[in-house]
């Protein structure tokens, strides 16, 4: 097809290249301004993407461009794209429409634009927004990207604080997305999103302060999630409902809500493998990890935030802190629940760790007083003073034995007088004497023979008290270790 008339030394260039997918270089920088020289407009490169040039056997068309100012409005919206694009150091005054469009490779390198319209966009390639300067929104809703994301280096910032600086709902991406060493100023949503070859987020930035930094609920990544390494999020960082078949991974990152009521990180009800939660620093904000499926959580007590939420969170492996920190990390949670202690005291039995499960259970039922009337934590107190809620029948015996000790130590004193005198009586022993007030039954037949005296009877209705006492804190003791719930 001839050359359209009316074309400028530049445009006149990339139509003669076209065919043959050579570069055409007008510049080495991105231009600051429209200069006459490096002027292409963009209705050009649309005739030239959508088959209105030549191509060439034995060579492959391409619309390859840098240093250009490019005017007017890239549009390819609903069309089919045969060739690839690449415009690298490249200024586009509006921004460029490829909703709905089937294309090749798509690389904007370097470039500065307005925004990047990208909705419902099939790529047989990748898209490339590297090393670019957006002063708007990308929007890439329901786009399918068969060869990949990458926005490394790229600066996005929203138009308007209620604006998303990436707007990808429903995005599907093969091969990976890789958003790394970039700078996005506004939330970014891939809520729904699927991530075929992992999401990379090494260094970047998400400024989204007192608002969301990343919403991603209900998210599917295959490999690693990668929020490390110089990761930072100012703002909420939502996962929730997302799943992980691989890591997940914040080692190095930085989460800062910016607010210390609002969430860091909402990462309720999701499912990975792993989850390493190791910022550099630690975590400001609250963290929400509820009704997850995590198989290994690695974190450091060091970075654990203020409040915690990690009722029905299931997990098979935890690495990082001691066993009081793990008590410490289950108590985070302002409103008390049994689960995360019964999770804990699960996995310390599965490891083999018995004493450590029953010390958990302990700390499960000191923790639950708070929320019980006056009577409720006075019974509740007493278990724990006189049998450890069962856990520790041994304080039990500990108490007799001491009481054994003063009643045997009181009545060799002052021994009892007989009841009925006469030669039938069982001869009077100060320690079977206490046993038998001791023990709620008359076992031994001292208590119903003789009778204390003078203050020692003070002394023997303690005794009796406190072994009914001792003895039922025993039997509900037990029956609360035998059956918890």
């Amino acid at each position: 097809m001839p050359q359209p008339p009316g074309l400028n030394d530049a445009e006149r260039r990339l139509w003669n290249a076209f065919p043959t997918g050579a570069t055409v270089v007008l510049g080495e920088d991105r231009p600051a301004g429209p200069l006459p020289e490096r002027i292409v407009r963009a209705e050009i490169i649309t005739r030239l993407l959508l088959g209105a040039g030549e191509s060439r056997t034995g060579a492959v068309a391409a619309v390859r461009l840098r240093g250009a100012y490019v005017t007017g409005k890239l549009d390819v919206s609903g069309g089919v794209v045969e060739h690839e694009l690449l415009l690298s150091d490249c200024r586009l005054v509006n921004e460029p429409d490829f909703s709905n469009a089937e294309t090749r490779q798509l690389r904007l390198a370097a470039c500065r634009m307005p925004g990047f319209d990208g909705g419902g966009l099939r790529t047989d390639g990748y898209l490339s927004l590297s090393d670019s300067e957006i002063e708007g929104e990308i929007r890439l809703p329901r786009a399918q990207l068969s060869g990949g994301l990458r926005m490394n280096r790229t600066r996005v910032t929203a138009s308007a604080p209620d604006k998303w600086a990436v707007f990808g709902g429903g995005l599907v991406v093969d091969v990976g997305a890789f958003i790394r060493d970039a700078e996005i100023t506004g939330g970014v949503r891939f809520v729904g999103a699927r991530m075929n070859g992992g999401l990379f987020m090494e260094r970047t930035t998400l400024s989204n302060p007192g608002r969301i930094a990343l919403d991603a609920q209900n998210m599917i990544v295959e490999d690693a999630a990668e929020f490390s390494n110089g990761f930072k999020a100012f703002g909420t960082v939502r996962l929730r409902s997302a799943r992980f078949h691989g890591i997940l991974s914040f080692s190095r990152g930085y989460l800062d809500a910016t607010d210390p009521a609002r969430m860091a990180l909402h990462a309720s009800h999701i499912q990975a493998d792993e989850l390493l939660l190791w910022p550099v620093e630690k975590i400001r904000g609250r963290v929400n990890l509820q009704y997850s499926r995590i198989d290994m959580i690695m974190d450091d007590p060091s970075i654990w935030p203020d409040e915690l939420y990690l009722n029905g969170t299931t997990y098979q492996t935890l690495r990082g802190g001691e066993f009081k920190d793990r008590l410490s990390w289950v108590a985070r949670d302002k409103e008390f629940h049994l689960q995360p202690y019964e999770q804990l005291a699960a996995w310390y039995h599965s490891i083999g760790h018995d004493d450590l499960a029953r010390k958990v259970q302990l700390a499960k039922l000191r923790a639950r007083r708070r929320r019980l009337n006056p009577v409720g934590r006075a019974w509740n107190h007493l278990l724990d003073w006189t049998v450890g809620f069962g856990y520790r029948p041994w304080l039990a015996f500990a108490w007799f034995a001491a009481l054994l000790a003063v009643g045997t130590t009181v009545f060799s004193i002052e021994q009892p007088r007989p009841v009925k005198p006469g030669n039938e009586l069982p001869s009077f022993h100060a320690l079977i004497y206490t046993l038998d007030l001791l023990i709620p039954l008359d076992t031994f037949g001292q208590q119903l023979s003789y009778d204390a005296v003078n203050w020692s009877r003070w002394v023997a209705y303690g005794l009796v008290t406190t072994g009914w006492v001792l003895a039922t804190a025993l039997i509900a003791g037990v029956t609360r270790v035998l059956r918890p719930n």
